[in-house]
C-alpha cells in the first residue's frame, strides 16, 4: 500500500466519527506521530587527507582526491512525541522530542572508478520548541488545519556509514568510514491538519508533513588502506529531513459536545367540562356530580396548574340577582372538586352573571345553556 493510499484509507475510517464542528484546543495537550523519512544525500569533503594518509598517489590511478564523497539513504523511520497548550484562539506552543532513523543505500567516493561495496546508518535525536496555528479553531471548522514552526538542539549520528571500493586495475581502494555523533541547532517547518472524534471529546487524529533540518554536523572520517594504516579526519556532512506522519492528539480540558436542547413542549391544551343547573338553582343534580367528577380524574391525569370554575345565568331576572346566582354556582362546584380531593389553592372561582352567553338569547330569556358552569383546567 502506498502511503498516499494509507492516508486516504486512514481518513475515511475516521470520517463517520468526526465532530460535526471542531473546537480549538484549550489548555494542556500532548501528541504523538509516527511515518516515514526521507534523509537526503550527504555530501562529504574533500578526500586528500585520507589518500595522503593511505599511501596512494592518486595521480597513478587517475582519481580526483578533490571530488569528496556522498552518501544517500533508503527511506527510513521518524516519530515524535510532545507536550503543549493552546490558548483557545488557534495558537499552541509545544516541547517536543523526536527521533529519525535511516539506512544507507549507497556511499560513493566521487573520482574513483570500479566497483564498490557500502553500508551503514543514520539516526538523529532532537528536542525542539514549537509554535503553531490552527486555522478555522474559531469558526469551527470541521478539520482543522495548522501551520508551525520549531527551533532547538539535536544530535546527528552516523553509525560505521562506508564506503570500501576497487580500482579497474584491480587494486584495492582505501576504506572510506564517517562514524561518530553530533549536536547542532536544530530547525523544523510544519504542516498539517487535525480531525476531531466527536466520540472522545479531546482527541484528534493529525497528519504532518514536516521538514527538519541542522547546522552541518561534523563527524569523524576514517581512511584505511590494505596495509592497516588508517587516517583520521572532521569531515562536515549534511542532515535534511523530509517527514510524513501520522499521529494522535488529547487535549484533556476539552468540553464535551453540546447537547442539543430538547424541542419545546407545547402546552396541553386548555380542556373545559361544562355543569348545567335549573332555572334559579344553584345546587348539583347527579349528572353535574358526574361531570365534575370527570373533571377532577382528568386534573389527575394531566398536568394541571389552575383551575378555573365560571359561573354564568341565563337572561331571566334582574342583573345583580344573576351575579350573585352565578357566584353561588361556581362555589357549588368549587366545593364538589375539593370534596373529591383537588386542592383548593389550584381552583378559581367566580361568577359572570348573565354575561358571555353561550347561547345569544334577548333580555328576560330562560335558556337551559346558559344556567352553566365551566370548569377549564389549565
Amino acid at each position: 500500500m502506498t502511503l498516499r493510499n494509507a492516508l486516504l484509507a486512514a481518513t475515511m475510517l475516521v470520517l463517520p466519527a468526526a465532530a460535526a464542528s471542531a473546537q480549538p484546543v484549550n489548555g494542556v495537550y500532548i501528541a504523538a506521530g509516527a511515518g516515514l523519512n526521507w534523509l537526503t544525500d550527504s555530501d562529504g569533503g574533500n578526500l586528500q587527507s585520507w589518500l595522503d594518509a593511505s599511501d596512494i598517489n592518486p595521480n597513478n590511478l587517475g582519481l580526483t582526491p578533490s571530488g569528496g564523497f556522498n552518501a544517500s539513504f533508503d527511506m527510513g523511520f521518524a516519530g515524535v512525541m510532545s507536550v503543549g497548550y493552546g490558548f483557545g484562539n488557534g495558537l499552541r506552543v509545544e516541547l517536543e522530542g523526536n527521533f529519525r532513523y535511516n539506512e544507507v543505500d549507497s556511499v560513493t567516493a566521487r573520482g574513483y572508478g570500479g566497483s564498490a561495496s557500502s553500508g551503514g546508518r543514520a539516526k538523529s535525536y532532537g528536542v525542539m520548541v514549537n509554535a503553531l496555528y490552527d486555522f478555522g479553531a474559531t469558526q469551527n471548522w470541521v478539520v482543522l488545519p495548522y501551520l508551525g514552526v520549531g527551533a532547538g538542539y539535536a544530535w546527528l549520528e552516523y553509525d560505521n556509514v562506508n564506503v570500501r571500493a576497487r580500482s579497474t586495475a584491480g587494486s584495492t581502494l582505501p576504506q572510506f568510514s564517517v562514524d561518530g555523533t553530533d549536536g547542532r541547532f536544530a530547525y523544523q517547518a510544519i504542516v498539517g491538519a487535525a480531525l476531531p472524534i466527536q466520540s472522545v471529546p479531546g482527541l484528534a487524529v493529525t497528519a504532518e508533513y514536516r521538514f527538519f533540518g541542522t547546522l552541518s554536523p561534523e563527524l569523524n572520517a576514517s581512511a584505511r588502506n590494505a596495509n592497516g594504516v588508517v587516517q583520521r579526519s572532521p569531515v562536515e556532512v549534511d542532515n535534511f529531513n523530509h517527514s510524513i506522519l501520522l499521529g494522535v492528539r488529547y487535549a484533556f480540558n476539552a468540553a464535551p459536545p453540546p447537547v442539543a436542547a430538547p424541542p419545546a413542549v407545547a402546552p396541553a391544551p386548555a380542556r373545559t367540562f361544562l355543569v348545567f343547573f335549573d332555572w334559579n338553582r344553584a345546587d348539583l343534580n347527579d349528572r353535574a356530580r358526574q361531570i365534575i367528577s370527570e373533571a377532577a380524574q382528568a386534573r389527575s391525569q394531566q398536568q394541571v396548574t389552575r383551575i378555573e370554575v365560571n359561573g354564568y345565568t341565563d337572561t331571566s331576572g334582574s342583573a345583580q340577582y344573576n351575579q350573585g346566582l352565578s357566584v353561588r354556582r361556581a362555589n357549588a362546584v368549587a366545593a364538589e372538586l375539593v370534596r373529591l380531593g383537588v386542592p383548593r389553592q389550584e381552583i378559581v372561582a367566580q361568577g359572570f352573571g348573565e354575561t358571555n352567553l353561550l347561547v345569544a338569547t334577548p333580555d328576560n330569556t330562560r335558556e337551559p345553556q346558559n344556567r352553566r358552569v365551566e370548569i377549564i383546567l389549565r
